[in-house]
C-alpha cells in the first residue's frame, strides 16, 4: 500500500446521514492515533492488526457518546491474542478532540501462520459506557464469531441494541519512499434506526444471534439492502483516503441518497494514567502487600498498559496504610 503523507481528513470522524433511506453512519480516518497506540509495543503485525481493527471500530461507535461520557471495546479469549481493550474519551467541551487509546495482551509462542482474527478464540466482544460519577456503567457483550471483530461488533448492535449496523474497514501499513513506515485504518459504519422490530421478541431464549436483516422488512428491508449494495462497491484505498476526501466518498457511493454531513469531530491519541491514578489504585493494598510488591531498590513501579509510561513511587507513600496516615 503506497499512501500519502498526513492529510487534512486524518484522525477524524464525520458523522452523515442519509435522508432517503433513513440511515446515519460515520466515516472515520485514523493515522496518527494508530501511530500513538503502536509505537508503545512491539506487537507481531497481526496483532497490530486486530488493535488497528479495534481502534477504528472504537473511533465509529465512540462518536455517538455525550460529552464527558467514556466508551470502552473488548475483546477476551482464550486464543493467543487474551484481550485487546480500548477507550474513547468523548470530548470535555464542544470542539475539542476526543482521545482514543488501547492495548493487546498475547502469548507470542501461541501465535499461528492463520488470519488475524484466528489468533483470538472462544470468549466475547464487549462494549461499555461510563457517563461519569454517580451512574452506573452499562455493558452489553456477543460471542466472539463471524471471521472479525467488526462482525461480532454488529451482532452485538444486532443483538444488544436491535439496531441493523453494518461496518466496511480497511487498515494497513503504509509503505511509501521516505515516509516511515506506519498504520493507516478508514472505514464507514451504516446504521439504520427502525421504529420496531417484529423479529426481536421471537428470537429470545433461542439461543440464536440475531443479525442485521433479522431486524428489518418491508420497505426497512429494502432500503437497508440497497445501502448495503452500494457500500459494497467501496474499495480499500477509498476507505483509507489518501486521495479521496469522506464527502467525495459519500457522494460517490450514496449520491442518490441524499447524504447530508454533519461537524467531523477530531480524535487523538490519548492516555489518562497519572501518578495519582496510581497512587489511587494502590490505595487497596496493605502495608504487608505493598512490602511484596517492593523492589530490590526499595521502589514500588508500575507500567501503563496504554501509554508506556513507567512510575516510580516511594513505597512508604502508598497502600491504605498510608492513606490512612495522612488522615491522622
Amino acid at each position: 500500500m503506497s499512501l500519502g503523507t498526513k492529510i487534512a481528513w486524518d484522525d477524524t470522524v464525520l458523522p452523515f446521514q442519509l435522508d432517503v433511506s433513513d440511515m446515519r453512519g460515520r466515516v472515520a480516518r485514523l493515522d496518527g492515533v494508530l501511530d500513538g497506540i503502536l509505537k508503545q509495543h512491539d506487537y507481531p503485525e497481526k496483532v497490530e492488526a486486530l488493535v488497528a481493527e479495534m481502534a477504528l471500530l472504537t473511533a465509529l461507535i465512540g462518536q455517538t457518546v455525550s460529552l464527558r461520557w467514556k466508551l470502552s471495546l473488548q475483546v477476551q479469549s482464550k486464543g493467543p491474542v487474551r484481550m485487546i481493550a480500548t477507550d474513547y474519551y468523548a470530548p470535555q467541551k464542544e470542539g475539542e478532540p476526543a482521545r482514543i487509546r488501547a492495548y493487546a495482551s498475547f502469548d507470542r509462542d501461541r501465535l499461528t501462520d492463520g488470519a488475524p482474527f484466528d489468533q483470538v478464540g472462544e470468549g466475547y466482544f464487549a462494549i461499555m459506557i461510563d457517563q461519569g460519577e454517580g451512574t452506573q456503567p452499562y455493558q452489553g457483550i456477543t460471542p466472539l464469531a463471524g471471521g472479525s471483530i467488526s462482525a461480532c461488533a454488529e451482532a452485538y448492535f444486532a443483538q444488544s441494541e436491535q439496531l441493523p449496523t453494518r461496518f466496511s474497514l480497511s487498515f494497513g501499513k503504509s509503505t511509501e519512499p521516505g515516509v516511515g513506515e506506519h498504520w493507516r485504518a478508514g472505514g464507514i459504519m451504516l446504521q439504520h434506526m427502525p421504529k420496531a422490530s417484529p423479529f426481536a421478541a421471537t428470537s429470545e431464549g433461542t439461543g440464536e444471534i440475531l443479525t442485521a436483516t433479522d431486524l428489518v422488512d418491508g420497505e426497512e428491508g429494502e432500503n437497508w439492502g440497497r445501502v448495503n449494495i452500494l457500500l459494497d462497491t467501496v474499495e480499500d484505498l477509498e476507505l483509507i483516503g489518501p486521495s479521496i476526501a469522506p464527502t467525495d466518498l459519500l457522494v460517490r457511493l450514496f449520491h442518490e441518497e441524499n447524504p447530508r454531513v454533519y461537524d467531523a469531530q477530531q480524535v487523538q491519541f490519548g492516555c489518562t494514567c497519572s501518578e495519582e491514578r496510581v497512587r489511587q489504585s494502590l490505595s487497596i493494598y496493605s502495608a504487608k502487600d505493598i512490602e511484596k510488591m517492593t523492589t530490590s531498590e526499595g521502589q514500588v513501579t508500575a507500567d501503563c498498559q496504554f501509554c508506556g509510561a513507567h512510575y516510580v513511587l516511594d513505597p512508604s507513600t502508598v497502600g491504605f496504610d498510608a492513606e490512612d496516615s495522612k488522615s491522622v
